[in-house]
């Protein structure tokens, strides 16, 4: 059995927890919840960690990452944190370390999830296919992407990916005015700026100014609140455009995948969960045109692992040190 510290860093949160690995199976233990902005670094939020932990932890750790994690200097796609690979085994005072993008973390989580980890979206009602290929994306802070290959037998591979950053592809006009507000103030527009939790504040203004209404700078948790109660019919339209969004987005990466089937993760989502159901998600899915009929045939779920990308990351580990 090999223990370690199982990481999961977005723009919002750090996610610290032992975790056991043996074998095929991996027993993680209490999370340690940080927020980001509480800390100057990594390495101070790894010391609270170990601070709380007794003192004493691990001499091995695997970290998923919200950004690319290839670069010798890795920056985080949104918070201000950095780290060097070469020399964060030093800094932290362990042995091992494994370092893997945050949604190739869902993605080691999704290969080796059981069935009830999972929630029906739309597309057949069945478990997602042992064999072949898997599209996983998720919105939180930013959009992540991943891509999953499983051979049938138990072995997988997974593939990272930005493609949280592809270009937001407009299906209505509701999404043109959307696409040319952005358009004010960023250059390229990447679909991230829609489908991501700070994306619901462009999307609401856009609606207000749609409909004469006084544009007024909120924040996107107050949004998200309102619109999921439904206490403000405005947020709330908000909320629906954001799962149409990801239903189109979702429906893109199955066809640039190649997908048998998706996967939706994030804490967004799981949280949206019932909204998601109720929306024009499965809808916005399936369009595709020419091959909705191909699209309609592809099982789509949400993942409902309470840390993926804790369980992933020491999946990660386990299997390039075990």
């Amino acid at each position: 059995m090999t223990r370690l510290v199982a990481i999961d860093i977005g723009g919002t949160h750090a996610r610290f927890a032992l975790a056991d690995v043996s074998g095929g199976a991996i027993a993680m233990g209490e999370v340690v919840k940080l927020h980001t902005e509480d800390f100057a670094s990594f390495q101070t939020a790894w010391e609270e960690f170990v601070r709380r932990s007794g003192g004493t932890v691990p001499r091995a750790a695997a970290i998923a990452i919200a950004g690319p994690v290839g670069d010798e200097l890795i920056r985080f796609t949104n918070n201000p944190w950095t780290i060097r690979p070469a020399a964060v085994a030093s800094q932290l005072g362990i042995e091992q370390v494994t370092l893997i993008n945050d949604f190739g973390a869902i993605a080691h989580a999704v290969a080796r999830a059981h069935e009830d980890d999972f929630l029906h979206l739309c597309g057949p009602d069945e478990p997602l296919p042992q064999r072949g290929r898997l599209s996983i994306l998720g919105p939180g802070t930013g959009l992540g992407v991943a891509h999953l290959w499983r051979s049938g037998d138990g072995y997988y591979r997974v593939q990272a990916t930005e493609g949280g950053h592809v270009d937001f592809a407009p299906v209505d006009a509701i999404d043109d005015a959307i696409l040319a507000r952005l358009r004010k103030r960023h250059r390229r527009v990447s679909v991230e700026r829609v489908v991501s939790g700070p994306g619901i504040v462009d999307i609401h203004q856009t609606l207000a100014a749609l409909e004469g209404r006084a544009v007024v700078e909120e924040d996107d948790v107050v949004l998200w609140q309102r619109g999921t109660t439904g206490e403000d019919s405005l947020a709330a339209a908000a909320v629906d455009r954001f799962c149409l969004s990801l239903g189109s987005f979702a429906g893109d990466l199955a066809l640039v995948h190649g997908a048998e089937g998706v996967v939706v993760a994030g804490g967004l989502g799981y949280r949206i969960r019932d909204t998601l159901l109720a929306s024009g998600f499965a809808e916005r899915f399936r369009a595709k045109g020419r091959f909705e009929s191909m699209v309609g045939k592809i099982p789509v779920k949400l993942i409902i692992h309470p840390e993926p990308g804790l369980f992933g990351a020491a999946a990660a580990f386990a299997m390039e040190h075990t």
